[in-house]
């Protein structure tokens, strides 16, 4: 239309205005602005023709507008509007590969569902049966790596998800939803899944699984796992037997207090890759099952229910990779069907394990064989069937195997019988065993429901009583009590973003929208900084690839909660608002390994630090066992552990967290520091005031005293009799400095002690006491950052032998007293020969025989010694047990593999500390630069480097921590030459 004004793009932006050239540069005062004055700087001529007005306004799009060379020019404001800003700008200030409107991100980091699957159940149905807790099952499935866990899982999908078919791939791994699990091959993230599935009666459970990576460096998330379980199933291959992780999980799931069973996967690799006769896989799978059973008589307190066997039912037999789960009874019900029920099929399976053969004569089982090759009942009824079925798909697909599938009563399509070998056996064993209502039967069995669990979940991980209403409620899993969740897992969603929080309801219903208290791991009743109201946003069941949005989550069920993640770091306890004032937090989580190795981090672009440092937030919140601080020196570590657990850290933090790019420094390790004798004279320390001194001496730890208090077995909090008569008992202590115990550092589960050994005739108790806070503070600080290298100190005693308090409590404040006994700590320890500690993994190699050489050889090129090397029982494979030092344990695997041409595979675990050789303190050792240092230099080695990288000086000093009257006294008893000034 005539008269009207159009931008470039063909948007009507309003009427042309009209202009006079005879005019000048404006007909009309008011309505000919100077655009000088527009873009900064006057011009006679108007704008120059490349000049471009960025137009950008709230409610408007962008738009570029190319004045042509009119001598009238409208205002922005005439045009759009007043509230429209104006930049106007001489030439590109974006490159022309950078869109002037950027694109939306889509991040993509997981497999998600885009709409609900079609399921063998309605989802209005399981979340009916959320309310019955005694049909609910909470199970963890976890074993070591690559023993078919997540593919036993796609199992279970595929009979309750008819839509989702697990051979649409190779390998769906449907609970491995992140893409870095798909492209690795492995969990990293332990995935809760929850099902509803029928027993062999078909009576409806709920089972809440929870897949657990197999892989020994994401051992943290299997423990965030069993804190949300009742029971274990665990996985063990039938060629490898139990290996290192195995043994780990197991002993873990014991202290956890969690009902173990087994189940043996991978049965058929005994058939089609072992070649082992039925005889020799009955004896492959009795070992592990006593090697099972001899593991948990020696972790087990309690003999009654701490054992499995399949006769007890709590032993099941899989293959994942052909879809088949069964025990002693379901395949004894097989034979009860084919047979028309003649016979009971519970008494039956209590024949078929151990010695016991079936005279074909008497038609009678006994204990004796009835001939020279006779085989056992277990050989003849299941294993041989069992071979028979895989012989005759595998060989005689063409000739016999139609008649078998005939006597079975096995219906297959002309289709389906040309299929490949791996899908048709698949499919004949699918349809011989049927869905797995034998693994549910096991489930529900043995494992406990959150009811009859109850009591043992909340002795073990509640910190408060459990004889109040609040203990009796969740005692009870009372669905109508006050609401009580333990949150022990926080999961990312789709972009990244924000966190949703998993926790199992201990007691009463959480609703969506509800205002709840959000206590943190620090919260106690006598500090209640560490906790936040916050509101419940939506509330969802996980279903791994895909949630299922519910209003309310009553108690003993698992819950994925959205708006409380702001204030978790790594776990917390929600509870109600009203009435809570009781309410006392569940037990941070407790690992079965440590985070030793250290990796420095900083942006490449330094100006994206706060981007870097919110990633760093976030990933500590997506791993349970990542610790991430800031050194003195000001550089940003991260302690993880192994390699694998900080290149997955890193992917995480670079590609999903932050989107920067991040420089790392080369891995190290986490050092220790100790002592090895008494310390040689007693260390007194002044009050910066003069007023009080504190005299004190260190000397090592029994052995073995420092992981009963790390383990818990013995705890500060209990009554002086109580840790007397442990000491005593235990390490023989004399029963007056057992009691005499204050503190255990640095925290409540620290490896030293703080003991006041002083006398009531020498020292005012009364005045010593006034202070006791104070000095237990100095302790915990100075075992915290040790004297050598800002190391933690580990196995050692600090013994308080004299103390002058002042009598003015002016005079005895905290600021007088905790640096002073940290600085007497610090000389007491200097003085009782320091050394540093290194940790050592535990490595386990599996390799042929010929290779074994070659393990040795290179683990003696890294101060690594092998403990045991035999072979696999029933496999060409041998075993090599050994100790590394985490920090030559860099390069390892990859070193290893090049000496075994890829034959060997290795897996490293930390497992102790060990003293490092040489002493730290010793100036005679000159370090020459990028040389190896012989093994009595290592110490001064690590100490000096590890001193340079975190910004201290080169050396010791000890006037640092010496008051001037004790340099004098070790001056005059000559015991400074080793210490520099």
């Amino acid at each position: 239309m005539d008269g009207d004004l159009y931008d470039e793009f063909g948007n009507y932006i309003g009427p042309e205005l009209e202009s006079d050239d005879s005019e000048g540069e404006g007909g009309d005062g008011d309505k000919s602005p100077d655009m000088g004055e527009e873009e900064g700087e006057g011009s006679d001529d108007g704008v120059a023709m490349d000049t471009s007005v960025v137009v950008a306004g709230a409610g408007h799009e962008m738009a570029v507008v190319l004045h042509e060379d009119k001598k009238y020019y409208p205002t922005a404001a005439e045009v759009f509007g007043p509230d429209v800003e104006t930049v106007v700008q001489e030439e590109d200030t974006q490159p022309l590969t950078e869109p002037i409107i950027a694109p939306v991100k889509k991040h993509k980091f997981a497999h998600t569902e885009q709409e609900l699957p079609t399921t063998t159940y309605e989802m209005e149905y399981l979340a009916d049966l959320m309310d019955n807790a005694e049909l609910i099952r909470n199970v963890a499935i976890a074993g070591h790596l690559h023993c078919g866990k997540t593919c036993f899982m796609d199992s279970m999908l595929e009979q309750t998800h008819p839509d989702i078919t697990t051979r649409e791939a190779k390998d769906l791994r449907y609970t491995d939803t992140l893409l870095t699990e798909q492209e690795r091959g492995l969990s990293i993230k332990a995935t809760p899944l929850s099902l509803m599935m029928p027993d062999p009666r078909g009576k409806s459970y709920l089972i809440n699984v929870f897949d657990t990576p197999g892989h020994v460096n994401f051992s943290d998330e299997v423990t965030a796992a069993f804190r949300l379980c009742d029971g274990l199933v665990l996985f063990v291959d039938a060629s490898e037997g139990v290996m290192m992780n195995t043994e780990r999980l197991l002993k873990h799931a014991v202290q956890e207090r969690l009902a173990v069973t087994l189940c043996i996967n991978k049965i058929d690799r005994l058939i089609l890759e072992l070649k082992l006769p039925p005889t020799d896989a009955y004896f492959k799978l009795k070992h592990i099952v006593d090697e099972v059973n001899s593991l948990l008589s020696i972790y087990s307190d309690k003999e009654e229910g701490s054992i499995v066997s399949p006769l007890l039912g709590n032993v099941c037999f899989a293959s994942s990779q052909y879809g088949f789960c069964f025990t002693l009874r379901s395949f004894a019900r097989i034979y009860t069907d084919a047979y028309g029920g003649s016979f009971s099929p519970t008494e039956f399976a209590k024949r078929l394990w151990g010695d016991i053969y079936f005279n074909n004569t008497k038609r009678t089982f006994t204990r004796k064989p009835p001939s020279v090759d006779a085989a056992r009942s277990f050989v003849e009824f299941l294993l041989e069937p069992l071979y028979k079925i895989f012989a005759q798909t595998v060989g005689d697909v063409d000739t016999t195997l139609p008649q078998v599938l005939d006597e079975l009563g096995i219906a297959m399509t002309k289709t389906e019988m040309r299929l490949n070998i791996r899908p048709l056996l698949r499919l004949v064993c699918q349809r011989f065993f049927g869905e797995h209502t034998s693994f549910v039967e096991m489930c529900v069995q043995h494992i406990p429901s959150p009811v009859a669990a109850a009591k043992t979940k909340i002795e073990h991980t509640y910190t408060g009583p459990v004889d109040d209403e609040l203990g009796d409620s969740m005692l009870a899993c009372d669905q109508e009590g006050p609401l009580m969740v333990h949150v022990t897992k926080l999961y990312p969603n789709h972009d990244a973003a924000v966190f949703q929080a998993l926790g199992r309801v201990l007691s009463g219903t959480l609703y969506s929208g509800q205002q709840v208290r959000v206590l943190g791991e620090n919260y106690t009743l006598e500090d209640e900084e560490d906790s936040k109201i916050g509101q419940v946003g939506r509330l969802w069941i996980s279903e791994a690839r895909y949630q299922v949005e519910i209003s309310r989550v009553p108690a003993g069920n698992w819950v994925l909660i959205e708006g409380v993640d702001q204030t978790i770091t790594k776990t917390a306890t929600i509870t109600q608002i009203n009435d809570s004032e009781d309410a006392q937090i569940f037990r941070p989580l407790k690992f079965n390994t440590q985070s030793v190795i250290k990796i420095a981090v900083e942006p490449v672009n330094p100006s994206e630090l706060p981007k870097m440092l919110d990633g760093l937030r976030k990933v500590n919140k997506s791993y349970p066992l990542l610790v991430t601080k800031v050194e003195e020196s000001g550089e940003h570590v991260v302690f993880g552990t192994g390699e694998l657990y900080l290149d997955c850290v890193m992917h995480d933090l670079r590609k999903m967290y932050s989107e920067i790019d991040i420089k790392v420094a080369d891995p190290v390790v986490a050092f220790c520091e100790t002592v090895v004798e008494t310390s040689s004279l007693k260390c007194f320390a002044e009050t910066p005031n003069k007023k009080n001194k504190l005299t004190m001496i260190s000397e090592p730890l029994e052995k073995g005293l420092a992981d009963d208090i790390e383990g818990e077995v013995v705890q500060i909090a209990w009554s002086k009799k109580k840790i007397g008569e442990f000491f005593q008992s235990k390490y023989d202590w004399d029963l007056l400095a057992a009691r005499s115990i204050w503190a255990f550092g640095p925290e409540a589960t620290g490896p030293n002690i703080l003991v006041d050994d002083t006398l009531p005739s020498e020292v005012d108790k009364s005045l010593l006491g006034s202070v006791r806070e104070s000095i237990i503070q100095g302790f915990q600080w100075g075992t915290r950052e040790g004297p050598l290298c800002d190391e933690p100190i580990r196995n050692v005693k600090f013994k308080i032998l004299d103390a002058v308090i002042a009598g003015e409590p002016i005079h005895r404040g905290g600021g007088q007293i905790i640096p002073t006994a940290r600085r007497v700590a610090y000389s007491a320890f200097l003085m009782a020969t320091p050394r540093l500690m290194e940790p050592y993994y535990f490595v386990e190699v599996q390799a042929p025989a010929d290779c074994v050489s070659s393990v040795y050889t290179v683990l003696a090129r890294r101060r690594g010694h092998v403990t045991q090397d035999a072979p696999i029982p029933g496999s060409p494979l041998y075993t090599i047990k050994a100790f590394i030092p985490a920090i030559d344990s860099f390069g390892f695997e990859t070193d290893l593999r090049t000496h075994t041409q890829g034959q060997a595979f290795c897996l490293s675990v930390f497992h102790h500390w060990q003293i490092v050789p040489g002493d730290p303190l010793d100036k005679s050792i000159v370090i020459r630069p990028l040389e190896p240092q012989p093994a009595p230099h290592l110490a001064r080695e690590f100490m000096i480097k590890t001193r340079r990288r975190k910004g201290l000086s080169e050396d010791v000093s000890i006037s640092k921590f010496f008051d001037d009257p004790m340099l004098l006294e070790l001056a005059r008893q000559d015991v400074m030459f080793n210490y520099p000034m």
